[in-house]
């Protein structure tokens, strides 16, 4: 039985929701969004990437990168200026990337069911991001940023949900620099009901994109409880900020790799050492067009890497529905035993290129000489992320990119 709950908005007015509107912290480095917010003073980067805003030698996860994101966010509030709405609500987000729709409910969901399991993961967290977001959560005393869930949609759902679209004026409605439209509704207050009684239904949501996000809302919560002894567990800071998209809208860009050297081998080694384990062909292909296939450049020219049946009748492959994907046998035929990336969550050898920036983006890096050696991936689909997270496995680090990202700073949840 899955918890959901309307919440009130911390939000924008209409006139300047696209300048408030910023792409999600963890998508830019500090010199990107710095440029970002240059110009535009109510840009929502100024609270999640607040030491845009400080000295370039200020370590991003200072104290004082906390307490400046506090202080811009009531500068916002007045500036913006942000609202608080009256009432609790479900709100309706719209994503439109070339001419694909998906559309979610915003809503609180519950810390409980994240830490009980009804809201599964598909990857681990790292304590350095999720100590940055827990700080900012509980200095701020904001969820910020939007957690991103998937669930197998449900017809009633789906019905109002395209109610409301169709018979509502929306509260946004813009499109942002990178082309993808952006509309917000308030999903009028007689379906609330509905829509809490047919997710008491579901027994299982699933994390899509913002794992630190939900971990760090846990983490906060955990701290604010030991705060106040008294809590009741219906304070806010017991439930987190997501959107919830039906699976069956979504689509998954692959996440490329790129390792910065060779690991002590020539270009003539490291090919022999590949074709140990996988039939090598110069074949000029950027992308794989099927799973099971590879794409590599290196060295100004594009192989194409095909697992040979040693690999595909491992006994690996066949105990585990995580070892099947093809992030898992890259991971484990060739760049553990071949490159020395052990653990590709702490190395700093291998960097992970969102689909979003395509096959010019490893070129680049491979002809500037910053990186070695570029893999192309073929994607992971939701079935895939449901039976992992069903089976309590996980995914590789930097298994899936979802496209289009929602932004930030249009729907905030104060805690």
């Amino acid at each position: 039985m899955a918890v959901i709950r309307p919440f009130k908005a911390l939000r924008p007015g209409k006139e300047n929701a696209h300048l408030v509107a910023s792409v999600p912290y963890d998508v830019v480095n500090r010199e990107e969004a710095k440029q970002l917010a240059a110009d535009n003073p109510l840009s929502f980067l100024h609270v999640t990437r607040a030491e845009i805003d400080l000295p370039d030698d200020v370590n991003p996860y200072d104290k004082a990168v906390y307490e400046k994101a506090k202080e811009n966010l009531n500068k916002l509030k007045e500036e913006a200026p942000l609202i608080i709405d009256e009432q609790p609500h479900f709100y309706l987000y719209r994503l439109i990337m070339d001419g694909r729709a998906q559309i979610g409910i915003t809503a609180t969901f519950s810390v409980d069911d994240y830490d009980n399991d009804v809201i599964l993961k598909h990857e681990k967290t790292r304590k350095v991001k999720e100590d940055d977001r827990t700080n900012h959560i509980i200095t701020t005393e904001a969820q910020t940023g939007i957690v991103f869930l998937t669930y197998r949609g449900t017809e009633s759902i789906n019905d109002v949900v395209n109610k409301t679209v169709n018979g509502s004026e929306p509260l946004y409605d813009f499109t942002a620099p990178d082309g993808i439209q952006h509309t917000v509704w308030i999903l009028p207050d007689e379906y609330n009901q509905l829509i809490i009684d047919e997710f008491e239904k579901i027994d299982k949501l699933y994390v899509a994109d913002g794992h630190h996000r939900a971990k760090s809302a846990s983490r906060a919560r955990e701290e604010k409880r030991k705060a106040n002894p008294n809590y009741t567990g219906e304070e806010e800071y017991n439930y987190f900020i997501a959107v919830i998209f039906p699976g069956e809208q979504l689509k998954i860009l692959p996440y490329n790799r790129v390792v910065f050297d060779l690991n002590g081998n020539s270009k003539d080694e490291f090919l022999n050492k590949v074709s140990e384990k996988f039939a090598v062909e110069k074949t000029g292909q950027k992308e794989p067009k099927e799973r099971r296939t590879f794409c590599m450049y290196l060295d100004g020219e594009w192989f194409t890497l095909t697992p040979r049946d040693s690999v595909l009748a491992s006994n690996s492959l066949s105990d585990s529905v995580g070892e099947k994907l093809d992030v898992s046998i890259l991971q484990n035929f060739l760049l553990n035993p071949v490159l020395g990336i052990e653990d590709p969550r702490t190395s700093d050898r291998i960097d992970f290129i969102g689909g979003i920036r395509g096959t010019k983006e490893l070129e680049r890096l491979v002809d500037s000489g910053k990186a070695a050696v570029a893999f192309s991936l073929y994607p992971v689909t939701v079935d895939d992320l449901m039976n992992i997270s069903d089976a309590g496995e996980v995914m590789p680090p930097k298994s899936t990119w979802f496209e289009p990202k929602l932004r930030d700073g249009l729907l905030t949840h104060l805690i």
